[in-house]
């Protein structure tokens, strides 16, 4: 069967994005889409804060940058601070850009592991360009230095999630997608194949599709409610299951931050997302160790200025859908699962879910072999996105809540605890195929919380050490002089992409 009519159930971040992209085939082709949401239905938009490969979503739709976070109050996000993780008191920065680079084959933190043996006392965050601009403030892109023997700047964004979809629905409107005001009341399913073939409005009026994705949120209205495809919890590692959002303003005109704040409390942890001329807050927690009342007020005496809005109570179950794509229809974003936002990775598995789909998906037909592998290696993804997050809240000395002695001694998943051992004993990270983070993310939070490299490679101590000193030094000296050319964050947004909306 051809794929004449595509139908988006839902909009907000998910429906909007994959509208923008799955417009492009539209290009040459007679291809009608269909978005449809309801005023009367509130989207979660919360989802603000980005990791680097959404810069290349927005290379891929060719929009301009600098109109995009100026449409969206945007910011720049260098990576992720983590206050309070490992003990009380504790803050590292978990940054977009590797340590160093590679020596005779080997990765930076092992060259670094071995120079703290022969007395070099550096801490391996100066040799990385990211957190060093991060820590004072400053910003600027690659293209901007006019450089070439200068590192590399890997960044990410902060944006309104609410605007951002709004410009989404222009750009997608723009070429050719048709937006349907409506709540859907009912779901046709064939009665041969149990394909979706159409959707009912409360109005009575029907939308046929040949293929469908599902952006309704947590419902999952197809991929759920309509084909019954099953749930994977794991709130047995990731027990976190509620969140208060919050907006404020920065009552003491302070610009915006480079990074986004993640800072632990006793049940949980607070998110900072700094935009222009707000902040995006929030208190990810677990309701068996803390209520709704102790939690916002937690949230409000941690902000950097007054709420500007009402507190939004979100409910959820941290696991994924035992299938993303059944039948003819695909689930993206809340409606594929939920992955808390400790490391902003909810905007990201839309895009990818969205890569996946454009790659696999051929407008002559709807195979078994295009779901089985859309399900794999969504499954393996959001695995490797989980054991991350559960090194987080595991590899801690926290012992002062009931939360964190829970979190601290629980069993973790095998391939989590090999990670760890092997960390632990010579600095070694093994990564699988196209795994999301890095050597540098694995050993930034290791380290960051805790879990000391024992060792390091053997063939560490094969390098020659005046060599590999003036290395060091010239990494070192490079990064400290791209840092004090750079403007601050607040004079490149003021330069680069004013916010034009509030």
């Amino acid at each position: 069967m051809a794929i004449d009519q595509i139908v988006i159930v839902g909009g907000g971040t998910a429906g909007w994005m994959a509208a923008a992209a799955l417009s492009r085939l539209r290009e040459g082709r007679e291809l009608g889409i269909t978005l449809v949401e309801s005023e009367v239905i509130g989207t979660v938009g919360v989802g603000e804060a980005t990791i680097p490969p959404f810069v290349d979503f927005q290379r891929l739709l060719e929009i301009d940058e600098a109109e995009m976070l100026s449409a969206v109050q945007g910011s720049f996000k260098l990576g992720i601070q983590f206050v309070n993780w490992g003990k009380l008191g504790d803050s590292y920065i978990h940054p977009f850009g590797n340590y160093g680079y590679e020596m005779g084959g080997l990765s930076f933190h092992h060259i670094w592991h071995h120079q703290q043996s022969t007395g070099d006392n550096r801490p391996i965050q100066v040799f990385n360009a990211e957190t060093m601009a991060a820590y004072f403030g400053k910003f600027a892109r690659t293209d901007d230095m006019r450089r070439d023997d200068l590192p590399p700047i890997n960044y990410a964004y902060h944006i309104n999630a609410t605007a951002y979809a709004a410009f989404l629905r222009k750009y997608a409107e723009k070429r050719g997608v048709v937006r349907q005001e409506g709540k859907i009341s009912d779901v046709q399913l064939d009665s041969e194949s149990g394909f979706v073939s159409s959707v009912t409005l409360e109005s009575g009026q029907e939308i046929k599709g040949d293929f469908f994705v599902d952006c309704s949120g947590f419902r999952g209205l197809l991929i759920e409610q309509a084909l019954e495809t099953g749930y994977e919890e794991w709130t047995h590692w990731l027990p976190c299951n509620r969140a208060v959002a919050l907006p404020c303003n920065r009552d003491d005109g302070s610009p915006a931050p480079p990074f986004t704040r993640a800072t632990a409390h006793s049940a949980g942890w607070q998110w900072q997302v700094p935009l222009q001329h707000r902040n995006g807050n929030g208190h990810v927690y677990c309701d068996a160790f803390m209520e709704a009342d102790e939690a916002t007020d937690i949230l409000i005496e941690h902000m950097a200025g007054k709420p500007t809005a009402d507190p939004n109570h979100l409910r959820f179950v941290t696991g994924r859908r035992k299938k993303f794509w059944n039948k003819n229809v695909v689930a993206l974003g809340l409606a594929a699962g939920f992955m808390e936002p400790l490391e902003s990775t909810s905007i990201h598995l839309i895009n990818t879910g969205i890569n996946k789909l454009i790659a696999l998906l051929s407008l002559d037909e709807v195979t078994e072999t295009q779901a089985r592998s859309f399900n794999r290696l969504t499954n393996k993804e959001y695995e490797k996105i989980r054991d991350f997050l559960i090194l987080h809240y595991h590899a801690t000395d926290r012992d002062d809540s009931e939360f964190w002695n829970y979190c601290r001694t629980m069993s973790v998943p095998d391939s989590l605890t090999e990670k760890m051992e092997l960390f632990k004993l010579n600095g070694q990270i093994f990564r699988e195929e196209d795994e999301l983070f890095t050597e540098t993310s694995w050993a930034a939070v290791m380290m960051g919380q805790g879990i000391s490299m024992q060792g390091h490679n053997a063939m560490a101590a094969t390098l020659d050490p005046t060599e590999t000193k003036k290395e060091l030094d010239e990494i070192e000296k490079s990064i400290r002089f791209l840092v004090q050319h750079m403007p601050s964050h607040g004079e490149y947004l003021a330069r680069y992409c004013p916010a034009t909306a509030t």
